[in-house]
């Protein structure tokens, strides 16, 4: 890629007067040496598999192999029916499609890793329930996938996207801050907007810790995802309306790569701290562990 910073990304639109989708497809197709159409049809098929998570998490049974999770995208989605929601109903759709595609893996389920399982929820929960209020194509939403995937190149090449390596911050800050960009771009938004909802994005998930209850991923990352598909479109809606990220975004990438270094092993996906060790947490880590011997040990 010729760009290894979002402000490199920023300065190659603005020379090439070009949004960071088209210039992410360019790069694509040159490092490639695929066509544009390969490309994007690529894209598309991931998500259109996106968009039938979201319709699986709403209409079947995403109980969990573990059983300590499934259906609350459905109650979520119920509840947005019968009652006023604080969110109202278009944050509250978004809300109850990441839980939707998050509890589709949660019960082995097909999902697109963006940028990985554990934050699958986050990108489709925005992205299908924009484009039921605004109307957009499919197309258009392809368009927002590029631009997510530029900004999460920089983000997994300056710090790191894996929980394991720098804790929770890493997974559903980095879909939060793809997510915001994205939208900030697909609502018209200049790239220099874009990367401000980034910056804005980040700094909101700062120190996020990696607490799988039992190692699964599903307490608490399944509605982190609803909680991130929100901070979203917060921080998208920031950036439109003419906030700026002070610190640049670059800058809180970089510390976002110092926090989670300093982050202590314990809070970093191993289910050795946090959530995962309080009184409950080590309950169930007991329960699915005696669950597992019996399993092993039927004929």
């Amino acid at each position: 890629m010729r760009f290894q910073s979002l402000a490199q990304i920023v300065a190659l639109c603005e020379q090439e007067t070009v949004s960071i989708a088209e210039l992410m497809i360019a790069e694509q197709v040159r490092e490639s040496g695929e066509s544009e159409i390969k490309i994007r049809g690529q894209m598309s098929e991931y998500y259109r598999i996106m968009k039938e998570a979201v319709q699986k998490g709403l209409t079947e049974d995403t109980t969990s192999r573990s059983g300590l999770t499934g259906k609350d995208a459905q109650r979520v989605h119920s509840y947005l029916g019968q009652a006023e929601s604080l969110l109202g109903k278009d944050a509250g759709n978004a809300l109850a499609y990441a839980l939707a595609v998050s509890e589709v893996n949660a019960s082995m389920g097909r999902i697109i890793a963006t940028p990985t399982a554990g934050s699958c929820g986050i990108i489709p929960g925005v992205f299908v329930s924009c484009q039921e209020r605004f109307g957009w194509t499919d197309d258009r939403l392809v368009d927002g996938l590029f631009t997510a995937g530029a900004i999460g190149y920089i983000i997994a090449n300056n710090a790191f996207i894996s929980g394991a390596e720098g804790g929770c911050q890493a997974e559903v800050g980095s879909a939060v801050a793809m997510a915001a960009g994205a939208l900030t771009e697909l609502r018209g938004g200049s790239p220099t907007q874009a990367m401000h909802a980034v910056g804005l994005a980040l700094k909101n998930s700062l120190g996020l810790i990696c607490d799988p209850v039992g190692g699964l991923v599903e307490i608490p990352c399944i509605v982190r995802n609803g909680f991130g598909a929100v901070s979203a479109m917060t921080a998208a809606d920031m950036a439109l309306a003419g906030i700026r990220s002070v610190i640049p975004s670059d800058e809180v990438v970089e510390v976002m790569l110092e926090v989670g270094q300093a982050m202590p092993d314990k809070h970093r996906e191993t289910a050795k701290g946090g959530l995962a060790q309080t009184p409950t947490g080590r309950k169930i880590m007991k329960e699915l562990q005696a669950s597992r011997r019996r399993r092993n040990s039927t004929p």
